[in-house]
Protein backbone atom coordinates (compact mmCIF):
# COMPACT_ATOMS: atom_id res chain seq x y z
CA UNK A 1 0.00 0.00 0.00
CA UNK A 2 1.15 3.06 -0.92
CA UNK A 3 2.11 6.28 1.61
CA UNK A 4 -0.68 8.40 0.48
CA UNK A 5 -3.27 5.63 0.74
CA UNK A 6 -2.12 5.27 4.37
CA UNK A 7 -2.73 9.04 4.71
CA UNK A 8 -6.04 9.01 3.63
CA UNK A 9 -6.75 5.89 4.68
CA UNK A 10 -5.87 7.07 8.31
CA UNK A 11 -8.06 10.52 7.42
CA UNK A 12 -10.73 9.04 6.86
CA UNK A 13 -10.53 6.93 9.83
CA UNK A 14 -9.94 9.75 12.30
CA UNK A 15 -12.99 11.50 10.95
CA UNK A 16 -15.05 7.95 11.89
CA UNK A 17 -15.06 7.18 8.12
CA UNK A 18 -14.56 3.91 7.09
CA UNK A 19 -11.64 3.76 4.17
CA UNK A 20 -12.98 1.55 1.27
CA UNK A 21 -10.89 1.95 -1.79
CA UNK A 22 -13.39 3.58 -3.63
CA UNK A 23 -13.16 6.27 -0.75
CA UNK A 24 -9.38 6.37 -0.27
CA UNK A 25 -9.40 7.15 -4.57
CA UNK A 26 -12.57 10.01 -4.55
CA UNK A 27 -10.56 12.06 -1.64
CA UNK A 28 -7.09 11.05 -3.49
CA UNK A 29 -8.98 12.70 -6.35
CA UNK A 30 -9.77 15.60 -4.96
CA UNK A 31 -6.62 16.16 -3.10
CA UNK A 32 -4.85 16.12 -6.42
CA UNK A 33 -6.92 17.67 -8.85
CA UNK A 34 -7.47 21.56 -8.25
CA UNK A 35 -10.19 21.77 -10.64
CA UNK A 36 -12.54 21.40 -8.14
CA UNK A 37 -14.33 18.65 -9.95
CA UNK A 38 -18.17 17.65 -10.41
CA UNK A 39 -19.42 14.36 -9.15
CA UNK A 40 -19.34 13.10 -13.34
CA UNK A 41 -15.91 14.22 -13.81
CA UNK A 42 -14.66 12.26 -10.54
CA UNK A 43 -17.02 9.17 -11.65
CA UNK A 44 -15.61 9.38 -15.43
CA UNK A 45 -11.95 9.61 -14.20
CA UNK A 46 -12.22 6.77 -11.33
CA UNK A 47 -14.99 4.01 -13.20
CA UNK A 48 -11.84 3.04 -15.34
CA UNK A 49 -9.91 1.83 -12.32
CA UNK A 50 -13.16 0.67 -10.26
CA UNK A 51 -15.35 -0.41 -13.29
CA UNK A 52 -18.17 -1.41 -9.63
CA UNK A 53 -18.21 2.81 -8.72
CA UNK A 54 -21.16 4.05 -9.24
CA UNK A 55 -22.45 7.43 -9.69
CA UNK A 56 -24.31 7.25 -6.69
CA UNK A 57 -21.67 5.79 -4.66
CA UNK A 58 -19.25 8.81 -5.51
CA UNK A 59 -22.35 11.49 -4.89
CA UNK A 60 -22.85 9.63 -1.02
CA UNK A 61 -18.84 9.36 -0.54
CA UNK A 62 -19.09 13.20 -1.27
CA UNK A 63 -22.03 13.96 1.00
CA UNK A 64 -20.17 11.93 3.40
CA UNK A 65 -16.93 14.07 3.10
CA UNK A 66 -18.79 17.37 3.39
CA UNK A 67 -20.72 16.52 6.03
CA UNK A 68 -17.17 15.42 8.12
CA UNK A 69 -16.22 19.07 7.44
CA UNK A 70 -13.18 16.88 4.81
CA UNK A 71 -14.44 18.44 1.57
CA UNK A 72 -16.66 21.55 0.64
CA UNK A 73 -19.33 21.94 -2.28
CA UNK A 74 -18.54 25.21 -4.34
CA UNK A 75 -21.42 26.60 -5.92
CA UNK A 76 -19.99 29.09 -8.43
CA UNK A 77 -22.89 28.80 -10.69
CA UNK A 78 -26.15 27.90 -9.84
CA UNK A 79 -26.15 24.66 -12.28
CA UNK A 80 -22.89 23.30 -11.36
CA UNK A 81 -22.00 21.71 -8.00
CA UNK A 82 -17.95 20.99 -7.37
CA UNK A 83 -16.14 19.47 -4.81
CA UNK A 84 -12.72 20.68 -2.62
CA UNK A 85 -10.77 19.53 -0.18
CA UNK A 86 -9.01 22.51 0.82
CA UNK A 87 -10.72 23.09 3.61
CA UNK A 88 -8.57 26.36 4.15
CA UNK A 89 -9.99 29.77 4.10
CA UNK A 90 -10.42 30.70 0.67
CA UNK A 91 -11.81 32.34 -2.30
CA UNK A 92 -13.12 30.62 -5.53
CA UNK A 93 -12.78 33.02 -9.04
CA UNK A 94 -14.05 31.17 -11.97
CA UNK A 95 -13.14 32.10 -15.90
CA UNK A 96 -16.05 32.92 -17.74
CA UNK A 97 -14.55 32.13 -21.07
CA UNK A 98 -12.46 28.75 -20.20
CA UNK A 99 -14.51 27.78 -17.22
CA UNK A 100 -10.74 27.06 -15.38
CA UNK A 101 -11.73 27.85 -11.38
CA UNK A 102 -9.06 28.94 -9.51
CA UNK A 103 -8.09 29.13 -5.52
CA UNK A 104 -7.23 32.66 -4.34
CA UNK A 105 -5.72 33.78 -0.91
CA UNK A 106 -7.86 35.98 1.49
CA UNK A 107 -6.36 38.36 3.53
CA UNK A 108 -7.74 39.05 6.92
CA UNK A 109 -9.97 41.49 7.67
CA UNK A 110 -10.99 41.84 4.32
CA UNK A 111 -13.70 39.87 4.80
CA UNK A 112 -15.76 41.66 7.84
CA UNK A 113 -18.38 39.79 9.55
CA UNK A 114 -18.74 41.71 12.91
CA UNK A 115 -22.60 42.77 11.47
CA UNK A 116 -22.90 39.38 11.73
CA UNK A 117 -22.36 38.66 15.58
CA UNK A 118 -24.85 36.72 17.62
CA UNK A 119 -24.52 34.43 13.87
CA UNK A 120 -23.74 30.71 14.00
CA UNK A 121 -21.63 31.04 10.64
CA UNK A 122 -21.44 27.63 9.18
CA UNK A 123 -19.87 28.17 5.99
CA UNK A 124 -17.67 31.19 4.55
CA UNK A 125 -17.50 31.39 0.29
CA UNK A 126 -16.20 33.76 -1.76
CA UNK A 127 -16.89 33.46 -5.12
CA UNK A 128 -15.51 36.01 -8.31
CA UNK A 129 -16.22 35.55 -11.89
CA UNK A 130 -14.53 36.91 -14.59
CA UNK A 131 -11.46 36.49 -16.83
CA UNK A 132 -8.17 34.57 -16.73
CA UNK A 133 -4.98 36.06 -17.56
CA UNK A 134 -4.62 33.55 -20.12
CA UNK A 135 -7.95 34.41 -22.27
CA UNK A 136 -7.12 37.66 -21.96
CA UNK A 137 -4.04 36.94 -23.70
CA UNK A 138 -5.60 35.15 -26.08
CA UNK A 139 -8.24 38.02 -27.04
CA UNK A 140 -11.25 35.86 -25.75
CA UNK A 141 -13.57 38.26 -23.38
CA UNK A 142 -16.87 36.65 -23.46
Amino acid sequence: MSNKVEIIGAMLLKENIKPSYARIRIMEYLLTKKSHPTVDEIYTALVKEIPTLSKTTVYNTLNLFVKSKIARVITIEENETRYDADMSYHGHFKCDSCGMIRDFELKGSAHDTSDLDGFLIHDKNVYYNGICPECLANGTQD
